[in-house]
């Protein structure tokens, strides 16, 4: 296998072919650097002037509420509802649960006073306003909703309690990238209590089904769930699930996670109800979560070296139209024949929504303009000039498609009512051609045929970017798991997941030499 290559999949043309991009670094050259770039240059996200935490710009945090709106409609299809709790945590909450402390302790940002004072000329703390207790900047929920659920909890009748709450989360991080890993960031985590590990059981792999059709469905991400490793558990957890999605440099991307904590936070929390028998009972409960690293996913897996191309589900506009106005008379009948299309095509419906459509007016040049959208990712761009009114026409830009074979624009010049008639189809193709890009690499790029440790590390040296390799696994624990993880690391690799649908194993373990009873994958990630 030798490894994914960075061709568009939008468009056929060969490296050697004179096609000057609208970035100006490719994936082949820079894959960090043109990341960074297509953030930029689509207007996605800034620099705040706080290390670590960014400024979400209108068309990346349009992306955002699109994937709100969409996930959040399904969250609450599965009988959970929204609510909100504070972002400031007791430190006293946390210290209840060592574990969970522990894997969190060194990226909690904690408040400790509440009044400044002017002091040489400079704004300090106030010695006189120390808290009794620090506060922690919430780095997640469990503790404080668990605190909430000894109240709410008394009777198996209060059960099952299933929440969501929409928040930002601090979690200190010493190496950034936007998107991917800020120290602060945007997130949905949802918080359950039952009665029985089966019913909690049920709940996480409901989840974990959840997320994997959305980011599927909606987002255009193939992914891989299945269980995480005794290692890459979340703290407290019992077992983490997670959906695994692969970028287009080979890195695997952990979209989000599904967790079954089993009574550990209950126990902490004091988490009990009277079961039917008249008996007290610790509570079974869950946690999982989706954040803004969904958007850096979306990037890595469907951007191209002219910027970033958003799926039409989760574009804050599916079709923008450009009127390409010259200062002349002809100028109000462009803008008419152009406000005319954008009204028809919001009142057309794509996946069970209204289109959202875009009359951009604003003073520059038209290419300037159809180039910018270009970057961001609208799905259809539509120029129209004053030919086009006059032959009843509009030139469509398709962003899943941008140059032909020959290099050159893909502009196609239909007529105005036909691009009308098919938008609806168009949009549901762009939706699918993405995916189905970004399947084929991920299915492509997954190799199963290594059986020992040597071509394991061959594997991943061979080329610039190699993709994941499963292998047989025995599921070692203690010590001979830390041995393993040293070794990984040591090859800058890590353990992902044990996929849900993968064959069964039938082999010794690549690590350990012993019998095999899952098969893992492995994975360079961010």
């Amino acid at each position: 296998m030798a490894g994914l290559a960075y061709g568009a999949p939008s468009t056929s043309i060969q490296a050697t072919d004179p096609v000057k991009h609208a970035l100006n670094v490719t994936r082949e050259q820079d894959f960090a650097a043109w990341y960074q770039a297509v953030i930029t240059e689509a207007d996605m996200a800034e620099e705040s002037g706080v290390r670590g935490c960014m400024v979400i710009r209108p068309w990346g945090y349009g992306i955002w509420e699109r994937i709100q709106t969409l996930l959040d409609a399904r969250i609450k299809q599965t009988g959970h509802e929204n609510c909100y709790f504070p972002l400031f945590i007791p430190l006293s909450y946390f210290e209840k649960e060592a574990e969970h402390v522990d894997g969190f302790a060194k990226e909690m940002a904690v408040v400790t006073h509440h009044r400044l004072i002017q002091k040489d000329g400079k704004m300090v703390p106030d010695p006189e306003a120390k808290l009794e207790e620090p506060l922690v900047v919430r780095p997640t929920s469990e503790t404080v909703i668990g605190a909430a659920f000894s109240r709410w909890v008394q009777s198996w009748r209060d059960l099952p309690v299933l929440i969501n709450q929409w928040a930002n989360v601090v979690r200190w991080e010493m190496r950034t990238r936007m998107f991917l890993r800020t120290s602060e960031f945007l997130w949905q985590e949802g918080h359950t209590a039952h009665s029985t590990v089966d019913e909690a059981m049920e709940e996480t792999m409901k989840m974990l089904e959840v997320y994997r059709s959305f980011a599927e469905e909606c987002v255009g991400l193939p992914v891989v769930a299945g269980e995480k490793p005794e290692n890459e558990r979340f703290p407290g957890a019992v077992a983490t699930y997670s959906i695994e999605a692969m970028m287009q440099d080979g890195k695997a991307l952990q979209a989000g996670t599904s967790h079954f904590l089993g009574t550990t936070f209950s126990q902490a929390q004091n988490i009990k109800f009277q079961n039917a028998e008249g008996q007290q009972e610790l509570a079974q409960t869950t946690s999982w979560g989706m954040s803004t690293r969904m958007i850096g996913g979306l990037i890595m897996v469907h951007g191209d070296d002219d910027g970033l191309r958003v799926p039409p589900r989760v574009a804050p506009y599916q079709v923008v139209v450009v009127p390409m106005l010259r200062d002349t008379e002809e100028d109000a009948a462009i803008v008419d024949y152009c406000t005319d299309l954008v009204n028809q095509l919001n009142g057309l419906d794509v996946f069970r929504e209204p289109v959202r459509a875009l009359l951009d007016k604003r003073p520059s040049k038209a290419a300037t303009k159809r180039w910018g959208w270009v970057k961001k990712g609208a799905p259809i761009v539509i120029e129209v000039g004053g030919r086009d009114v006059a032959g009843g026409n509009v030139s469509i830009i398709r962003r899943d498609r941008l140059y032909r074979a020959d290099g050159k624009l893909d502009s196609q010049i239909v007529a105005k009512g036909d691009f009308v008639a098919g938008a609806t189809a168009m949009l549901e193709d762009i939706q699918a051609s993405l995916f189905a890009d970004a399947k084929a690499r991920l299915d492509g790029n997954i190799n199963r045929s290594i059986t020992d440790l040597d071509a394991l590390k061959a594997y991943f040296k061979a080329s610039k970017n190699p993709g994941w390799a499963l292998v047989q696994w025995a599921k070692p624990t203690g010590a001979e798991l830390e041995k393993v993880v040293q070794w990984l690391k040591g090859e800058k690799l890590t353990l992902r997941n044990v996929p849900t649908d993968a064959e069964a194993a039938d082999g010794a373990c690549i690590f350990t030499g012993g019998t095999a009873v899952e098969r893992v994958l492995v994975g360079r990630s961010y």
